[in-house]
């Protein structure tokens, strides 16, 4: 068979290939161009497309935790309202930055146009309140009242009031139930700030632009637990807004319930006593100044002696923290950060300084066992101690001779600390310290737990002072060119003492530990040390950080309870203790500086303990103080500027127990009638759902003056029983 050669083939093979070649090559050129024209040529029109489809989060904000008394009654919680808010992102792409919606909307809310405007105004250095310290990018709540009619117009005319919502939301609330506020202790809201957003970033607990943060009190020191976790729903949207699908969601936790150790019938008690005490003294006047009393300011402490457990918290002055919630005023803002009107922010159980006066004699007494001197030998009560060609007069100059510690106590004899203090100055070297100088009376402060803080679980907790011979040297370098600047010899009485400190203000004098042993000079203390202290006096050495929080209950009904933490023990034996004891009974006993503030108690029922102080401060009257306890609670008040310890913070101690024990004046119990007999050591009945249903509280009504006659007016106290 013959082959024939395929010659005819080959060209037409060839002609395919190059057809081929020059498709792909005109669809590569025409791919190419249209990327070209994409990417180049209209590539910031799709970029911008695109960016307009992006993922929306919608935010739903837990709500947050509430707070309870020690029975369940709800001192912080929330309520429904309805909220308008704006946002100040939506706004800003108004061409006149929404002048106009806000102008609208202050005509809805029956509010003035630049009210309207200062709530949206971002808050920095230079803008006064009210303003927006929050984020930019949140909406900014204008109203927490919205009427019903209110919110329906700016509903039903969105594009009247661009940027503008309003709907229902759970809004903080301080009930303040039986007139109870105890402001200092809840603390208050505001929103969460980008700073802080960027620092809880990387954390257990990052913060979204929606949360509202705790800035004092308990809402800050448990914020974390209190604040739950928002639920958080992303959709992709594109550039109309049109959702086109979810891409995630996470529920949220509701925020968790704290328990706390406040008795809101006692914190009510407290807080009108206290009160009551500082109007009643204002209408005393003055032996000394010859002006009326100015009680400008005061704070009261009640505390479970074994435990450290704060039963009752209140500081004078206080406020509405309900003033806080949505966003405070310029005018309330202006009034709680005013000088005219002291300072109600400030928490002065735990940040209120003064010298102890003679409520520090504990101290010194324990100081001067440790020193080697016996508690039941005798020491000389006289008139008044000279030193130096100085005299330094017992109070009201009067004399009991020789007596033992334990009257010092009892009839707060100043001259007997005021040798004990100078013989240990002496014995340590006086002016040239020695090596091994003992310091007892400085020292057994420290160990009571003065110069340090408490440990108690809210913030800002100021320490104290206790000027030792190291304190008295770093006070010297820090203020040494002030004092040379300011210091005249035989000027003004100002300008010797800084001429005299300006050459030899690190030394520790004499007079500087005569001053220290009786509470006085520049020892600084505050309620909650001495009542930290007390009460270790009282539970036989113990002293625990005092605690408010008591349990933390989270939404699933799991309970977490706070320990009482004990973090130390007194410097000083059990001996020493019952003699402190016996003596600080002695002082409510016939004869003592608080008897006649406490007759009719019943000592054999209910003992009781007490020592009453009258410090002086320079430029200033005498600030009053009085600590006291019986087995289970202590009890310590001051007032600045009242004047003597038993008269004016004795009648208001004496009402917080007997209405927590439910006497009379005469000493008559009635169980019925007792707030508190003995320490509530349960927590409030948790249902499974986690909700406690709170029990009732009536407002404390006060003992009435013709039932009480000390109230009708005090009777003159014995000569020398005031301190």
């Amino acid at each position: 068979m013959t082959n024939i050669p395929e010659t005819g083939r080959t060209p037409r093979v060839q002609i395919r290939l190059v057809i081929i070649q020059v498709l792909v090559c005109s669809l590569l050129l025409t791919l190419g161009g249209r990327l070209w024209y994409l990417q180049i040529r209209n590539g910031h029109e799709y970029a911008d497309a695109a960016k307009n489809n992006h993922v929306q989060r919608v935010v739903q904000p837990a709500v947050r935790g509430s707070v309870l008394d020690a029975r369940g009654v709800p001192i912080a919680d929330n309520e429904t309202r309805l909220v308008v808010s704006a946002s100040r992102t939506e706004l800003m792409k108004i061409k006149d930055r929404g002048k106009a919606v806000l102008t609208r909307l202050a005509g809805v809310l029956d509010m003035k146009p630049q009210d309207v405007m200062d709530k949206v105004r971002l808050c920095d250095s230079q803008t006064p309140k009210p303003c927006w310290n929050g984020s930019p990018y949140q909406p900014i709540p204008v109203t927490l009242e919205a009427t019903t009619q209110q919110a329906l117009q700016i509903r039903e005319r969105p594009e009247d009031f661009p940027g503008i919502t309003a709907e229902p939301t759970a809004v903080r609330r301080y009930p303040a139930p039986g007139a109870a506020r105890a402001a200092q202790v809840l603390g208050y809201l505001s929103p969460v700030t980008d700073e802080e957003i960027q620092k809880a970033k990387d954390t257990d607990s990052p913060h979204l632009r929606s949360d509202q943060v705790g800035r004092s009190g308990l809402e800050r020191t448990y914020d974390k637990e209190l604040r739950g976790k928002a639920a958080v729903t992303s959709y992709e949207v594109d550039n109309l807004g049109r959702v086109m699908g979810q891409t995630e969601s996470d529920p949220g936790v509701a925020g968790s319930t704290l328990v706390t150790s406040i008795d809101a019938r006692v914190q009510a008690v407290a807080e009108y006593e206290l009160q009551q005490a500082m109007k009643t003294v204002r209408n005393e006047t003055d032996n000394i100044t010859g002006r009326k009393y100015e009680a400008d300011s005061g704070a009261v402490v009640v505390m479970e002696t074994k435990t450290g457990r704060v039963v009752a918290m209140a500081s004078q002055p206080d406020y509405d923290p309900n003033a806080w919630v949505g966003g405070i005023s310029g005018s309330d803002y202006a009034t709680l950060t005013s000088k005219n009107s002291n300072y109600p922010l400030l928490n002065r159980a735990i940040q209120g300084q003064a010298p102890a006066g003679s409520i520090f004699k504990v101290v010194s007494a324990s100081a001067a066992v440790r020193a080697g001197y016996d508690f039941d030998d005798k020491y000389n009560c006289s008139a008044s101690y000279n030193m130096g060609g100085r005299s330094f007069a017992n109070f009201e100059s009067k004399g009991h001779g020789p007596i033992t510690l334990g009257d010092a106590l009892k009839f707060s004899c100043n001259t007997v600390f005021y040798a004990l203090g100078h013989k240990e100055w002496q014995r340590d070297g006086g002016l040239e310290p020695k090596k091994d100088a003992h310091d007892w009376f400085y020292r057994t402060a420290r160990e009571f737990g003065f110069g340090s803080e408490t440990g108690i679980d809210l913030p800002n907790e100021v320490t104290g002072r206790i000027p030792d011979r190291q304190w008295k040297k770093s006070f010297w370098e820090a203020n040494k060119a002030s004092w040379c600047k300011q210091g005249k010899k035989g000027g003004t009485y100002v300008e010797q003492i800084a001429y005299e400190n300006c050459l030899e203000g690190n030394q520790l004098k004499a007079f500087d530990s005569i001053n220290f042993a009786i509470g006085q000079g520049d020892v600084l203390v505050t309620p909650i040390q001495m009542a930290t202290a007390y009460s270790a006096i009282s539970n036989g050495g113990t002293l625990h950080d005092p605690t408010v929080g008591k349990a933390v209950i989270s939404p699933d009904g799991k309970i977490e309870v706070i320990k009482p933490k004990p973090h130390g023990m007194l410097p000083i034996d059990a001996q020493t203790i019952s003699n402190l004891d016996k003596g600080l009974r002695s002082v409510v006993e016939p004869g003592g500086t608080a008897a006649w503030r406490f007759g009719g108690w019943p000592l054999d029922k209910i003992p009781m303990r007490a020592k009453t102080g009258t410090a002086q401060v320079y430029g200033k009257q005498t600030t009053s103080w009085l600590a006291t306890y019986t087995d289970d609670f202590a009890i310590v008040m001051t007032i600045s500027q009242a004047g003597t310890g038993s008269g004016a913070s004795g009648p208001a101690v004496r009402n917080i127990y007997n209405a927590m024990y439910g006497l009379d004046m005469e000493g008559n119990q009635d169980l019925k009638k007792a707030l508190l007999p003995a320490p509530q050591a349960e927590l409030p009945e948790v249902q499974p759902d986690g909700t406690i249903e709170a029990p009732t509280i009536t407002p404390y009504v006060p003992p009435s003056p013709k039932d009480v006659p000390a109230l009708a007016g005090p009777p003159a106290p014995p000569p020398g029983r005031q301190d």
